[in-house]
C-alpha cells in the first residue's frame, strides 16, 4: 500500500499546485520520485509528528493541501491533540496519512502496533475515517481526500498486500464498495483484512453459503443504507477488522443495532480483544492469537448461522 501512496501521490502533485507533502522522518527514499518532481513540497519534520500536525493545519489555513505521513501509532496517538484541536476543530483540509496500520508492525511489539486509531479518530468531529483494502483503493482514495474540504484519515497497511481489484475501483467516500453478492451472510471488512474476507467467502461458498462481500472502506460516515438493506435480507452480519473489537467498524455496526432496534440478522464482529500483544511474531502470528483467521472465521460464522441466537450480538472468543 505504501508504494501504491507514493506513486500516487508523485502523480496528484504534478496536477494539484497546492499539494505538500510532510513526513515523520520515514519514507525518504519512497518518495525519491515525489522530491524530484516537486522538492520544495516535501517537508522532513524529524521525530516531531505533533509539530507536523500543527504545521499542516497553519498549511491548510493558507490554502495549501497537506498530507501528513508517518507510521501509524505516532501518527494517530501521539498527535490526538494537535489533530483534534488544529485540524478537525478548525475543520480544514489535511489528510492524515498512517502507515503499517493494525498489526503491520507486529513483530516491534505494542509500541508500534495500531488496534485502537480507528476508536481515536472517527469519535473526532469533523474526521472522515477511511481503510483502504489494496493498493489500488489507496489510489482511488488518496484522489477523493484531495478533493475533500475538511479532515480525512486514511489507515494504510505496510506493504506486499495482494491486490484485489483488477483496476483502480471506482470509489465514493462514505459508501461501501460491493465486491460480490450472496443470500446467506454479509461479510464487511475494513482495511488490510480484505484478502483474508475474500478467503473467507470463497470458503463459505465451498460450504454452499453465499456471501455478500463488501470493502468498507470508509469506517466513517458509514454507509447506513447498505448495513440496514444487509440486516433485513441476511441471516448473519460479520465485520472484520486488524482493529480492537472496542471502537472500529464492529463497534460502529453495533451502535448502529443499538440505535435502530431488533434486527432480522445477528451481528458477527471479529478484531482484536482488549489486550496489549506483547508476544513476538509476524502479522500471521498475531493474527492468530487474535483469531483473525480463515479457519476460526468460516467456524464462527458456521456455528451462528446454525445457532438459534442469531439475533444477539457475538465477538469471537479470545
Amino acid at each position: 500500500m505504501r508504494n501504491a501512496f507514493a506513486d500516487e501521490v508523485t502523480s496528484l502533485v504534478q496536477e494539484k499546485d497546492n499539494l505538500v507533502l510532510l513526513s515523520g522522518d520515514i519514507g525518504n527514499r519512497l518518495f525519491d520520485k515525489f522530491k524530484e518532481k516537486a522538492g520544495p513540497r516535501f517537508l522532513n519534520c524529524g521525530v516531531a509528528e505533533a509539530n507536523m500536525v500543527s504545521m499542516a493545519s497553519g498549511l491548510a489555513m493558507s490554502g495549501m493541501r497537506p498530507i501528513t505521513y508517518t507510521i501509524t501509532q505516532f501518527m494517530t496517538s501521539r498527535c490526538l491533540e494537535q489533530i483534534r484541536d488544529d485540524v478537525c476543530y478548525q475543520n480544514v483540509p489535511v489528510i492524515i496519512v498512517g502507515v503499517g496500520s493494525g498489526l503491520g508492525y507486529a513483530s516491534l511489539g505494542p509500541t508500534h502496533h495500531s488496534c485502537e486509531d480507528i476508536a481515536f479518530m472517527r469519535a473526532l468531529p469533523n474526521m472522515t475515517v477511511t481503510c483502504p483494502g489494496d493498493a489500488l483503493e489507496v489510489r482511488a482514495i488518496l484522489r477523493q481526500a484531495t478533493a475533500h474540504d475538511g479532515p480525512v484519515y486514511m489507515r494504510l497497511g505496510k506493504k506486499n498486500e495482494p491486490v484485489i481489484h483488477e483496476s483502480v475501483p471506482d470509489i465514493t467516500l462514505g459508501r461501501g464498495l460491493m465486491l460480490r453478492e450472496g443470500d446467506d451472510v454479509a461479510l464487511f471488512t475494513t482495511g488490510s483484512t480484505l484478502p483474508l474476507a475474500v478467503k473467507v467467502a470463497d470458503k463459505l461458498s465451498s460450504k454452499n453459503v453465499t456471501t455478500r462481500l463488501v470493502s468498507m472502506h470508509t469506517v466513517k460516515p458509514l454507509d447506513t443504507d447498505l448495513i440496514e438493506q444487509s440486516f433485513k435480507s441476511k441471516r448473519v452480519v460479520v465485520t472484520l477488522e486488524e482493529h480492537s473489537l472496542i471502537g472500529g467498524l464492529g463497534a460502529a455496526f453495533a451502535e448502529w443495532m443499538a440505535d435502530n432496534g431488533p434486527q432480522k440478522a445477528g451481528l458477527y464482529r471479529v478484531g482484536t480483544s482488549d489486550e496489549f500483544l506483547d508476544k513476538s511474531g509476524g502479522v500471521a502470528y498475531a493474527r492468530f492469537h487474535f483469531g483473525i483467521t480463515e479457519e476460526a472465521i468460516v467456524s464462527g460464522v458456521l456455528y451462528r448461522l446454525n445457532s438459534s441466537a442469531n439475533a444477539s450480538v457475538h465477538a469471537q472468543p479470545s
